[in-house]
């Protein structure tokens, strides 16, 4: 379903809230603003098939984008608000938007704007912002009526490609009408049994696609969403009591940092409405998990998928019990375990993860080597995203490992790549490599490993001196937690860098570097 049905049954019900501000947005507005904004897309010859960006933070202002794209046949994709402004540019490129919405409130938005000459329409959220429209003003000017040629668009998100850069996850639009029910969306309230009486709580950034999708799932059944502006754990507890909140989405993280609150804070407040707790994006310690069922009860789901929708596995406490560990079973299509050759490996031996598509089979936007990588040898209908992991004898998943190590700290994806890459070019650097080590409270933090260039001698004053470096090209969230040097980096004959025993070495205990406590 769409606004468009709830604007006429339930127009003043809240189809969103931002709690922060106290702001509403009813069905009836979220009907208006999405159809003012389809309008006007049109209106400025973006036609089905087209490509929307937003570098906005969240806000309301994401519901009017993604309905008026998913009715309008258009592609949306949000992008990482902690991205400087050339890699947030590269992002709009790529796409290939004609059409960027971005937030006066986000530093690198003027720059953005400036770097985005393909962009016809730019838009300002929230304040003026040089070369960009207003948004509030150029809504007020369209009409609120349907578009007469609606139909079904669709969620473009970005996944990392070879070389570091992202890469677009596009999947061919569905025809029909956005009544019909939009399967990306449509999917999440048949896993989670979201209905018109659902209240969920956004705890983490909208431009991931997990509360991307599931917000708009809820909205598609008529419920309600409750958007924080960033995650504070004792905020959520009261959030959960004062909106009774009765569906919620959390990264093993958030669990961690609210498992630490105090007793008092813990039992304050009342979670009595709390029907599900849904988790994912990293995996989850089991001995934290098992907390987590011990204070709210066998109330928590987790599952599997990736932003390429390979496959989805859900699995819930009862099931977990029984199955420490594992992310469930398939819910959405078949998965199988595969070698490196492509073959079907026994239960219970790791391998990659292959999830049957398709005619939902996806490509890496102008990537057809990553694409074809991504794609199984003998079955084209069969794609992974690279995990690897095994089934147990009931059907059961479990991830033993990513294929490209790539990072997962406080539940957002780290590539490697544009760090050490950023980290080459310094002139005190002779040799990085960039992994995931262990972090109590975000299940992995990013270190640099750095074999100092001749003559420089290893110290807290150059550690930091690092890090700044990266800080300013790549942003504060792709920055090293830490950095430690070593005389030597492994490398093979071949000149290929022996991440994995470098990595091992640290989730066992350093051997061979000399840590420098230089962090932030």
């Amino acid at each position: 379903m769409y606004p468009g049905i709830y604007a006429k049954t339930t127009p003043d019900k809240p189809a969103a809230i931002r709690p922060a501000t106290g702001e509403v947005l009813t069905y009836a507005e979220l009907d208006d603003r999405s159809n003012r904004l389809a309008h006007l897309l049109r209106a400025h010859g973006v036609e089905r098939g087209g490509h929307v960006a937003m570098f906005v933070e969240n806000s309301l202002i994401y519901f009017d984008v993604i309905w008026a794209c998913l009715r309008a046949g258009l592609y949306v994709t949000p992008i990482n608000t902690h991205q400087t402004a050339e890699n947030a540019a590269y992002v709009v490129d790529d796409c290939d938007a004609t059409v960027l919405i971005a937030s006066a409130a986000l530093p690198a938005s003027a720059e953005l704007g400036r770097l985005s000459p393909r962009c016809t329409l730019k838009l300002a959220v929230g304040g003026a912002l040089d070369g960009f429209a207003d948004y509030e003003t150029s809504l007020a000017g369209q009409p609120a009526s349907p578009i007469a040629d609606e139909s079904i668009g669709s969620m473009m998100l970005y996944s990392s490609g070879t070389t570091g850069r992202p890469k677009g996850i596009l999947r061919p639009l569905i025809p029909g009408h956005p009544a019909d029910g939009i399967p990306a969306v449509r999917s999440r309230p048949l896993l989670f049994g979201f209905d018109s009486s659902t209240v969920y709580l956004s705890t983490a950034p909208m431009y991931h696609g997990a509360p991307f999708g599931t917000s708009a799932g809820v909205q598609s059944e008529g419920g309600t969403v409750v958007l924080m502006e960033r995650f504070d754990g004792e905020l959520a507890l009261r959030l959960i009591e004062e909106y009774r909140i009765t569906h919620s989405q959390w990264v093993p993280t958030m669990f961690i940092r609210m498992l630490k609150l105090p007793d008092e804070i813990r039992t304050r407040h009342d979670l009595s409405s709390h029907r599900s707790a849904i988790h994912a994006a990293a995996p989850c310690p089991i001995e934290v998990k098992r907390a987590m069922i011990d204070w709210w009860g066998p109330i928590i789901d987790e599952y599997y998928s990736s932003s390429e929708n390979t496959c989805m596995t859900l699995i819930g406490s009862a099931d977990w019990l029984a199955h420490p560990g594992s992310v469930g079973r398939p819910r959405t299509n078949p998965i199988h375990v595969c070698d490196e050759e492509g073959h079907e490996l026994p239960l219970g031996q790791p391998g990659l993860i292959y999830g049957e598509l398709g005619a939902a089979a996806f490509r890496y936007h102008k990537d057809p080597a990553k694409t074809a990588e991504a794609t199984h040898p003998f079955h084209k209908d069969w794609m992974t995203s690279g995990d690897v992991g095994y089934l147990d004898e009931d059907g059961f998943l479990y991830l033993t490992d990513r294929k490209a190590f790539l990072i997962i700290s406080g539940g957002v994806n780290i590539y490697p790549q544009a760090i050490e890459d950023a980290l080459a070019l310094h002139p005190k650097v002779a040799d990085v490599a960039v992994i995931g080590v262990p972090n109590a409270d975000l299940g992995e933090e990013v270190k640099a490993v750095v074999q100092p260039a001749p003559g420089v001698e290893p110290s807290t004053e150059v550690a930091q001196e690092l890090m700044d470096f990266v800080c300013e090209r790549l942003g504060r969230q792709l920055t090293p937690r830490s950095v430690d040097f070593t005389e030597e980096l492994p490398r093979l004959p071949t000149g290929k860098l022996a991440k994995k025993a470098l990595r091992d070495s640290y989730w066992g205990g350093p051997q061979g570097a000399t840590p420098i406590a230089a962090r932030i």
